[in-house]
């Protein structure tokens, strides 16, 4: 017994060795890839240290200056809750404009990402050179940025919506077929293998096989990207292409400190709002709980 535990002890201490000395050369190696990709990039945390103070002196320009006493009085009342949002006929629109450009996008964008992901799985029987053509669009896709696909298309379109539209529709088009069909790859084969043996067509496989087997998953992605597309299209609005980010950056060239805030207040709460609604309708859909 005593030999047993000397044992024991002697292979946990080297195991115990072993893990402390991974931990130190990863630590040392990613300390030494973060110094000099910031090198590279001429990051320098001391230039944020001295700059915070100009950033904390902008983000208290943004901070309304509200009276208790003409805290509801009208929108001519300097210092009222009515006078601070007095853009809002203006802002809430444009809110409704994003929820409805990363709607649109994200389902459009669900519908073709799914097709594609079985033509470009390699275990749903579709020929190689589809395979890899469909694989090698979807990676150019989600290689380009939203942003760089909104510059492009403001330049080909014009200031809007559909500059947006387009630019949200295609990335999420690339991310979302990578997504799916991994999920498709990662399927268990039993099932297909039963019903082939049944004498089931590739659809039937597909339908009756995989498709149950992701479509939790599939959905659980299409909510997630749902969320990342209100966040991307706030942003997409910065270089014209429609919705509450458009504002934003016309009351930040107007140097409307009071309107930034007021925008940013509301970007935050319908982005807090969107995130609960999506985790309980994620739930609804996938468990079954309301």
């Amino acid at each position: 017994m005593n030999t047993s535990n000397t044992q024991f002890e002697h292979y946990y201490q080297q195991v115990r060795a072993r893990q402390k000395r991974d931990t130190v050369a990863w630590s040392l190696l990613l300390l030494a890839l973060w110094f000099a990709a910031g090198n590279a990039a001429e990051f320098n945390i001391f230039t944020i240290w001295h700059s915070l103070p100009n950033f904390l002196d902008y983000m208290l320009e943004t901070v309304p200056t509200l009276h208790w006493s003409v805290l509801f009085a009208d929108s001519h009342t300097k210092g009222s809750l009515a006078y601070w949002g007095y853009r809002l006929p203006i802002q809430l629109p444009l809110i409704w404009e994003t929820l409805q450009l990363a709607l649109a996008s994200t389902l459009l964008s669900f519908v073709i990402a799914g097709v594609l992901a079985f033509l470009a799985a390699g275990n749903t029987w579709s020929p190689p050179p589809v395979r890899f053509a469909i694989r090698a669009l979807v990676a150019f896709l989600r290689t380009m940025p939203e942003l760089a696909w909104a510059v492009i298309f403001v330049m080909a379109f014009g200031i809007g919506a559909i500059p947006g539209f387009l630019a949200l529709a295609l990335h999420t088009v690339g991310s979302l077929t990578k997504l799916f069909y991994e999920a498709v790859e990662s399927t268990q084969d039993r099932p297909v293998r039963g019903l082939a043996a049944c004498g089931a067509t590739h659809l039937q496989r597909i339908r009756f096989a995989l498709w149950p087997q992701v479509k939790p998953i599939f959905l659980s992605y299409g909510f997630m990207r749902l969320e990342i597309n209100f966040r991307s299209s706030t942003i997409l609005g910065l270089v014209g292409a429609g919705g509450i980010g458009q504002e934003l950056m016309t009351n930040i060239k107007l140097d409307r400190y009071d309107q930034v805030s007021i925008t940013l207040l509301l970007i935050i709460v319908v982005v807090s709002a969107l995130d609960t609604l999506s985790g309980r309708l994620r739930q609804w859909v996938l468990e079954g709980k309301k």
